[in-house]
């Protein structure tokens, strides 16, 4: 075990079972987290490569619970007990040392943007090139954070957060893989998904809409203008990302695979520009969205909640076959994938390029007669189809623990029964003709020959 750094007054190694209070959840979790990062080579890989960390084989990383940090009188002193981060972790790689410290809550605890301050400073201080938080909130990516803090403060000191579900996740998927090649490595992990897959561990999933839910639906559905900047609108769509996570997180257990959120580019770098900008979509079109990234599926699954008709929508789409000639045939392509579905509350639509009109029925009629989305007011042809599950709430939509139960039921229902049967259309690769087309030109020129020859002789 190596030395603590320098600058550490007081902290204990991390252990997996930790001799605390019974009362005292965060230090029990916190220590048993850091422990695992210490004994589980992959699962260290995945988690401090979710924050581009690279670690190597020979890389050591050591771990210490309840830290207290030399003060060297640069800060104002802190009024409470608070400024003790939860952890430290050190990564040695080679001759490079990288330095995190680490604050964890548990329940609805939550880190406040003092006590976050607090620590970046302490960071700052002491040359430490991260502060990891870890609580029951959910973020988009770990570089996101769900604590605003002047960008200042962040300036040579990185700024990270996990949830804890998050955490589970990566394990989870490790196991379940087969990653973890020593077996005793393996055990140790199984153990710690147990642990935090548990209630009393303190770690939650997200469950409800915010407060405001139930007011932002019912201006709404009573004709009520929604301001972009309003607070009850951010706090809206700050829930919808923390559901989005969650989200990828429950599919992500579902299929054992990770499955990701896809997010634009300016949105991935710029958190803030993508609350501000999912907040304009809200006011305007009354309408929260995201994209999920599945592993090798045909394509992105579309997730829609709109206010106005208080429904849920999940759909793919995909490309039709051009080689095939009729809408009709193409849809038969279509049908071929979805034969045996559960069809109630399935449809689909039929795209056509330009003006020309889209066509939509629900599943059965379509897997009955693939002729139906053929359209008597245009001879264009569906060059995409739409298929998705509409799920209406009606009265039920405005509960928020309700909206987000029914939520994480019908993504999963969606693709079970219609996103994991959808394959893409492929060009079917070239045949090699029959004639030579060499052969066919000389035949062709030899006749042309021929025929000069007969007029002349005329």
């Amino acid at each position: 075990m190596a030395d603590r750094p320098s600058f550490v007054v007081n902290g204990e190694v991390a252990r997996l079972i930790p001799v605390v209070a019974d009362t005292s959840k965060e230090q029990r979790a916190a220590s048993i987290l850091l422990a695992a990062l210490r004994g589980v080579y992959e699962f260290r890989q995945s988690m401090l490569g979710s924050l581009g960390v690279r670690v190597g084989k020979r890389a050591e990383l050591e771990a210490w619970t309840e830290v207290k940090l030399r003060d060297d009188g640069k800060r104002t002193p802190a009024k409470h007990k608070r400024d003790r981060p939860d952890g430290l972790i050190s990564l040695h790689t080679g001759k490079k040392q990288w330095l995190a410290l680490v604050e964890a809550k548990v329940g609805n605890a939550e880190v406040d943007e003092d006590q976050l301050k607090e620590y970046l400073a302490q960071a700052k201080e002491h040359k430490v090139d991260a502060v990891i938080t870890v609580t029951n909130q959910f973020v988009a990516m770990p570089s996101h954070h769900p604590v605003k803090v002047p960008k200042n403060l962040t300036k040579g000191v990185e700024l990270y957060h996990w949830s804890w579900m998050y955490v589970l996740t990566q394990a989870t998927l490790l196991l379940e893989e087969g990653e973890v090649d020593s077996e005793d490595q393996e055990f140790l992990l199984s153990e710690v998904v147990r642990y935090f897959g548990h209630d009393s561990s303190g770690v939650t999933r997200f469950d409800s809409m915010n407060r405001e839910w139930k007011e932002v639906v019912g201006k709404v559905k009573s004709g009520a203008n929604l301001s972009k900047s309003a607070e009850d609108v951010e706090n809206t769509v700050s829930s919808w990302h923390q559901e989005q996570r969650d989200l990828c997180l429950v599919m992500s257990r579902r299929l054992s695979r990770p499955v990701k959120l896809r997010l634009a580019r300016a949105h991935r770098t710029d958190p803030l520009k993508r609350l501000k900008d999912d907040a304009e979509f809200l006011a305007k079109e009354h309408k929260l969205s995201c994209e999920l990234e599945i592993p090798h599926a045909a394509a992105p699954l579309l997730v829609t909640a709109d206010l106005d008709r208080r429904t849920i929508t999940c759909s793919m789409r995909l490309i039709a076959p051009q080689d095939k000639k009729s809408t009709k045939a193409r849809v038969n392509w279509l049908a071929r994938q979805l034969k045996g579905v559960a069809t109630d509350g399935m449809f689909v639509k039929a795209v056509r390029n330009g003006r020309a009109e889209d066509t939509q029925l629900g599943l059965a009629e379509v897997l009955q007669d693939p002729a139906c989305l053929e359209s008597a007011n245009t001879n264009s042809v569906a060059t995409a189809f739409e298929v998705f599950y509409m799920l209406d709430l009606a009265g039920k939509f405005a509960g928020s623990k309700v909206f987000i139960e029914q939520l994480e039921q019908a993504v999963p229902h969606f693709y079970e029964q219609v996103g994991q049967k959808l394959r893409p259309w492929v060009a079917p690769p070239p045949r090699i003709s029959r004639r030579d087309p060499a052969d066919a030109k000389q035949s062709d020129s030899e006749m042309a020959a021929e025929q000069s020859e007969e007029v002349d002789e005329e």
